[in-house]
């Protein structure tokens, strides 16, 4: 049964990658102690072996009546990861002792009281091998864990290991459905009833198994979901490349200027002087921060001030034009900000000597025309 669980599941990861929309394979942030935290509570149906049976022949089949009964579970469990999970589990209460003696099938005289305690490390093979995927229906997750177990009928204590595969169902953000199948090896004590009845207490060797199967449902507490963690190398490249075009963009805008003063030192009739115009006719960019009209860096001044000697020299005039991106605020807010934006420039020009009356300022609004959108939080400097 657990191997034919396991092909279906194997096949249901496969249709998840293969032909449903492809899963993104990212990283993810580490999410608070108080988050991914799940109970679990189950239906189980159990069947008992012992070694005190040895040698009498009784039927192995799960389904006789002398080995099983039904119990219940209950858990409490954290996942770490999106692949890797603790959690405390607890089954029991009622089950069955098969002895090695012809009364075996005396169903009254088989049936007794236990619990197992264990401790169980988790394994999400769907998210280890696949992606993490929030939507995914079916989550394929092998464990192994160690415990102890008391037979209350006998008053008896036993250490086991057990195994499990536990196949979830993703019924909502909150809620899904458990398939548990696991086998549980303890000593003797687990059941009360040693090889040769000798020594209840006895815990040198493996003696009692068990086979369970559990149906039942998972809640998660709190976010059960996991963010995405930045990308930290793509973020410094971004920026990076963001830095690099603007300073060829800055590195264009000098040369245009050193061209305009020698173009200024060479020629002085009116005729040089509408040439120099279409020179210059590449803005010079001064930028803002996020909904602030007070500039970014002083340093974007330095390309400005080579215009001033320009419109000083000559009957030209500055053009101040203030932009806002238009993917923040509303229209009216992004006009007002242009404006301040503009007259924020003139203002600095003013004191770099310029005549109020040559700097004409128009305020475009919000804009989309440069990417990032952060290019368009600015305001261009053009001599007329």
């Amino acid at each position: 049964m657990a191997l034919a669980l396991a092909s279906i599941s194997a096949a249901g990861m496969a249709q998840d990658s293969n032909f449903a929309e492809p899963t993104e394979k990212y990283s993810v942030a580490t999410n608070s102690f108080w988050s991914n935290w799940f109970v679990q509570a189950n239906v189980v149906g159990s069947a008992f072996y012992g070694n005190q049976e040895r040698g009498w022949g009784h039927d192995n089949s799960p389904f006789e009546g002398f080995r099983n009964n039904m119990g219940l579970s209950v858990a409490l469990g954290k996942w770490f990861t999106p692949g890797l999970g603790l959690r405390t589990k607890l089954n029991g209460f009622w089950g069955r002792t098969v002895p090695g003696s012809d009364d075996y099938k005396n169903s009254s005289a088989n049936a007794s009281k236990y619990w197992t305690l264990n401790e169980q490390v988790l394994f999400n093979l769907s998210n280890m091998f696949c992606g993490y995927n929030e939507s995914r229906v079916w989550n394929f997750i092998p464990y192994a864990g160690a415990g102890i177990g008391r037979s209350m009928s006998y008053d008896t204590y036993g250490m086991d290991l057990t195994v499990g595969l536990l196949n979830t169902f993703r019924l909502s953000n909150k809620v899904a459905l458990n398939l548990d199948l696991n086998w549980v090896a303890g000593t003797s004590g687990l059941d009360g009833v040693s090889e040769g009845a000798k020594d209840l207490n006895s815990s040198k060797l493996i003696k009692d198994h068990l086979f369970n199967v559990e149906i039942g449902v998972t809640y998660n507490l709190g976010s059960g979901k996991w963010k995405k963690s930045p990308d930290v190398d793509a973020i410094k490249a971004l920026s990076q490349g963001q830095i690099d075009a603007l300073n060829a963009q800055v590195a264009d805008m000098q040369a245009e200027n050193d061209r305009l003063k020698s173009a200024l030192a060479d020629q002085k009739s009116s005729s040089d002087k509408e040439s120099v115009k279409e020179v210059v006719a590449a803005p010079v960019s001064v930028f803002f921060n996020i909904g602030k009209s007070k500039i970014a860096s002083r340093k974007d001044l330095q390309n400005v001030k080579d215009l001033v000697g320009v419109v000083n020299n000559s009957d030209s005039k500055i053009v101040v034009t203030g932009y806002a991106d238009s993917k923040t605020g509303s229209a009216s807010y992004n006009k007002k900000l242009s404006e301040k934006r503009a007259e924020a420039v003139a203002k600095e020009l003013v004191k770099m000597g310029v005549s109020r009356d040559k700097i004409e300022t128009v305020a475009a609004g919000g804009v989309d025309t440069l990417s990032p959108v952060s290019y368009n939080r600015r305001a261009t400097v053009t001599i007329k």
